[in-house]
């Protein structure tokens, strides 16, 4: 049998009854006709090239933090995120675009009435799968998407572009190896409390705002059941501008320190292995979820939880910030605080697991 035999052969075994099956362009060749061609396919290429230029500021664009005191620098580091939004938002708009025209423009305005049935759950025989792929064929030959080489064309090289820039994405980090140098302190095993040389002091440093302002943190400055960021701070960066800027951006880097009531730590459980990682009353914990990395600073006093505010997410204070509802499942790592002869508090070293979620080797 023809294909157009099968195809009314299926109508007739499936009980369909096309009411309306017009051909939207019955003269072939029309100047309105490859007019709307041109224009579908012009949508097409503006997503190809929007989604080759994403995959560009992607990779080559300035990404790495420079401070507002290098003018040239922060302008362009300032536009790598909006840079992205845009080339990858007009990449998928274009190729809506494109696709809904083409729906509108050239597939037939089908209307059918069908009487269903399930086969008494034989499933479908013979003839009806062979009917079926006669039905796609007839389908696409008219939508005559086979004789419209130019869309086409635009059209594999528009979403080829744009899958291609959905594969880089997750593959840009693995660009530069993060394992090049396990022991730095920008693997990404480590985070900014992490010495840059034995015996060196690490501060905690609360933020006011100005990053050249230096305002440690003291034992006494926190009231039972109070709650503050802190950052790290180097004597090393006091004047350096670019260090002290980078220190309070750096994302691994906010830390939260919380004092809680005396008969509250009291009751304090420990996780194996820091039993001495607070100093008293005072613990120190990532600021970052260990959910999706959204920052946990809700801090509920009487009931020495921390919620985030993402995914309602709440760990308890009591219990080495052990998550006790929400989809976090893992503890927030625990930074080893000391109080240094000055009377700042101190970090006694960096984290011994990463912080936020989702790591290979995390140990909690």
């Amino acid at each position: 049998m023809s294909r157009d035999e099968l195809v009314e052969l299926g109508g007739q075994l499936d009980g369909v009854e096309l009411v309306n099956y017009p051909d939207p362009w019955p003269v072939e060749g029309t100047r309105a006709e490859k007019r709307a061609q041109r224009t579908i396919a012009l949508w097409f290429a503006i997503s190809a090239v929007a989604g080759l230029a994403f995959i560009a500021a992607l990779i080559f664009w300035p990404s790495e933090y420079a401070p507002p005191s290098e003018e040239s620098a922060h302008f362009w580091y300032s536009l790598y995120t909006p840079a992205l939004g845009v080339t990858l938002g007009v990449s998928v708009l274009a190729l809506s675009v494109a696709v809904l025209l083409y729906t509108k423009r050239f597939i037939p305005d089908e209307l059918a009435v069908q009487q269903r049935n399930d086969n008494m759950g034989k499933g479908s025989d013979k003839i009806d799968r062979e009917t079926i792929l006669a039905h796609l064929a007839d389908s696409g030959e008219r939508s005559t998407i086979a004789r419209r080489s130019m869309i086409k064309r635009t059209a594999g090289l528009g979403a080829g572009v744009l899958g291609l820039g959905t594969v880089a994405l997750p593959l840009a980090g693995f660009i530069k190896d993060p394992w090049a140098n396990p022991e730095s302190k920008d693997s990404l095993a480590h985070t900014g409390w992490k010495k840059q040389y034995p015996g060196e002091i690490v501060y905690l440093r609360r933020s006011t705002g100005n990053p050249h302002d230096i305002s440690l943190v003291r034992p006494e400055d926190l009231d039972a059941g109070g709650m503050e960021t802190v950052f790290p701070f180097r004597e090393s960066e006091r004047d350096d501008e670019h260090a002290l800027s980078v220190a309070m951006k750096r994302s691994d880097n906010p830390v939260m320190l919380i004092r809680l009531r005396s008969e509250d730590a009291e009751q304090v459980v420990k996780r194996q292995g820091q039993e001495d990682f607070n100093y008293g009353t005072l613990f120190a914990y990532s600021k970052i979820c260990t959910h999706v990395g959204c920052p946990a600073s809700l801090y509920e006093q009487q009931t020495n939880r921390l919620l985030c505010p993402c995914h309602q997410s709440q760990f308890d204070m009591l219990q080495y910030a052990k998550p006790v509802f929400g989809p976090a499942t893992r503890a927030l790592p625990q930074l080893p605080i000391t109080v240094h002869t000055d009377g700042y508090l101190i970090a006694r070293h960096d984290f011994i697991e990463p912080i936020g979620p989702a790591y290979w080797e995390r140990k909690s």
